[in-house]
């Protein structure tokens, strides 16, 4: 997800504040009645009765830190906690750790990190400060911006000496924004290489698993998907597959259970805990914090089936992720039409870190906001297109049957998009529209060219092929005419190479996943050839970005700005960094880590 010279794209437009994120940042406390009441007899008693209640519970132990949660930023701050000297314990709700990361691609975005700059990638900490500003804006502190940057390079080399993970860079990645100062369109991100599971022994059946499991024989890094989208038609994408096959044979031979992604990344973070004889207790959800004259001194935790209370000599580190499976929030916060079916969050964030920081006095941002981007709602489970919507050859129409929004642009401007026009000109859903030439030549999630696709993709409504584009726009419900006009208008602007509507492949950006044998615009390819396909598009996520409002120490504030004592948040239980927008592949993990980590410097720094 290569250069042009087009003229550069305009920076990200930021939401314009509405009913939804005033509701949010100007009325936390309503929020916070909202669910407290909930709560207030069951585990909110805790935290509202202090010590008496707290002293009716058996203790399970006590510890300088407890973490919430064993995602990307729970284990980070943990690993970093436990190095510092401090005694530790993560408290896990469910039954693997790894959480959202371990299913994910595990993009990681830190500017200037060890393994970016010996790749050769010509970052500075002043490019990465001024792009950083231009996509945030003003909806994050500046000290949170600085803190970030400043800590994220040092956490990358925190993590590979005291752990077994290292990292590659993904090269030609660009950033989102490369046109806005600073910005790289040869990318600053990278990703966890190969690590052998059999370091984790028995622990190794505890991991999450993959959202999208890697194709058996094969060892397939976050990278190669894009040219393994072209194997059929291209020389380079056969090679990367050739060269898939091949680590996954040699791993074979050497008796190794290869992992990659975001199973690299949780394995080798829970190594690095076994090793520093860190506990990871699953099946332990958090119901309360334990709040004592004002400051967070525990958590009450369920485990065995019982209740009970572990104590914190110097504090809680939250980071038990978002709240996108969480139905009742998604409905008080966030923008309709929404729930809970399109997400690819762990099933397990539903919240409950942000609502016991809210109890305990937590003031809440971003709420409104998710890590957004089109997704196709599959039977079981959504798919969340990356390729697809930008390979050439296929363009998005809302319910009109035209066009709205540049198809190769980042994920998260696409969604909001969607949200942004769709109360006065409907785009949920919208409509990816291919012909029989991009079926030809692409995979499509997991299917390969030319083959056809499940039934039940057919019968649930989520895809439709008609050999005619009126009896598409039939089977879709958008005017016939009209997709019609769209699909024309759209072919003359793809022989052309130039999208003067909505711009598809202005940007760096738009080109990663794309077609370079296409000319003279690897972004646009007419559709021609039938039948053609749909694919209904709906406001998919890889979870929530609202959660408690943070410091640049990671410590909670209250509505006014003060500091809860002892409680720190990291990862999708804080509002995040990237404030709306999303600087580049893994803006949410790199920030996740780097602000556990800052936490359990914070901690260990306590006196």
């Amino acid at each position: 997800m290569s250069p042009n010279t087009e003229p550069a794209r305009p920076a990200p437009s930021l939401p314009a504040p509405g009913p939804s994120r005033r509701r949010v940042l100007g009325a936390a406390t309503g929020a916070s009645l909202a669910l407290a009441a909930g709560a207030a007899q069951a585990a909110g008693a805790v935290a509202a009765a202090g010590p008496a209640t707290a002293a009716d519970l058996p203790l399970l132990g006590t510890y300088d830190v407890v973490v919430i949660g064993s995602g990307a930023a729970g284990m980070t701050a943990a690993l970093t906690a436990a190095k510092r000297g401090l005694s530790c314990v993560v408290l896990e709700k469910a039954a693997t750790f790894g959480g959202s990361a371990a299913r994910s691609g595990a993009g990681i975005w830190i500017p200037n990190n060890p393994v970016v700059l010996a790749a050769g990638v010509p970052d500075t900490p002043a490019k990465a400060a001024a792009y950083l500003a231009a996509v945030v804006g003003p909806d994050v502190p500046a000290d949170r911006q600085r803190a970030f940057l400043g800590n994220g390079p040092a956490m990358i080399s925190f993590v590979m000496a005291n752990s077994p993970l290292r990292f590659r860079w993904m090269e030609g990645y660009s950033d989102y924004y490369p046109e806005l100062p600073g910005g790289l369109p040869g990318g600053r991100s990278m990703e966890p290489d190969q690590l052998d599971g059999n370091i984790l022994g028995a622990e190794l059946a505890h991991l999450n698993p993959a959202y999208m499991a890697v194709p058996a024989g094969m060892v397939v890094f976050s990278a190669d998907y894009k040219w393994l989208t072209l194997a059929a038609v291209s020389a380079k994408g056969a090679a990367v597959a050739t060269e898939c096959l091949a680590r996954g044979t040699k791993a074979a031979l050497l008796g190794q259970k290869p992992l990659t992604m975001g199973q690299s990344l949780a394995a080798g973070l829970r190594a690095g805990l076994l090793a520093a004889q860190v506990p990871v207790w699953l099946n332990s959800p958090m119901s309360d914090l334990l709040l004592e004259n004002g400051a967070v001194t525990g958590a009450v935790v369920t485990r065995d089936g019982a209740s009970g209370l572990v104590r914190a000599r110097r504090g809680v580190v939250v980071g038990s992720g978002g709240f996108e499976h969480n139905a009742a929030m998604r409905a008080e916060f966030q923008r309709q039409p929404i729930g809970t079916a399109w997400t690819v969050g762990a099933k397990e964030n539903t919240g409950d870190g942000i609502q016991a920081g809210l109890r305990a006095g937590a003031a809440l941002d971003l709420m409104d906001d998710a890590w957004w981007g089109p997704a196709i709602p599959l039977p079981g489970e959504p798919y969340f297109c990356l390729a697809e919507r930008t390979l050439p050859g296929g363009l998005l129409v809302n319910a009109a049957g035209a066009r709205f929004v540049n198809e190769a642009g980042p994920y998260s401007d696409v969604v909001h998009t969607m949200y942004d026009r769709n109360p006065s000109a409907p785009d949920i859903p919208a409509w990816l529209v291919v012909d029989q030439n991009y079926r030809n030549r692409y995979l499509f999630k997991d299917v390969a060219p030319t083959f056809t696709f499940p039934d039940s993709w057919y019968t649930s409504g989520a895809a439709y092929k008609e050999w005619t584009l009126d009896a598409l726009a039939g089977r879709i419900g958008v005017p016939a005419a009209a997709l019609r006009t769209t699909v024309s208008r759209f072919n003359s602007l793809a022989l052309s190479g130039r999208d003067t509507d909505f711009h598809r492949g202005d940007s760096a950006y738009d080109h990663y996943y794309t077609d370079p044998a296409i000319l003279p615009n690897s972004c646009l390819a007419p559709l021609w050839l039938p039948p053609f396909h749909a694919f209904k598009i709906v406001p998919g996520d890889l979870g929530t970005k609202g959660g408690m409002r943070t410091d640049a120490r990671a410590r909670v504030l209250r509505p006014d700005g003060t500091v809860i004592p002892g409680l720190y948040a990291a990862g999708n239980a804080s509002a995040a960094v990237m404030g709306h927008s999303y600087a580049g592949a893994g803006s949410t993990i790199g920030p996740a880590m780097t602000f556990g980590y800052i936490a359990a410097l914070d901690l260990a720094a306590a006196t």
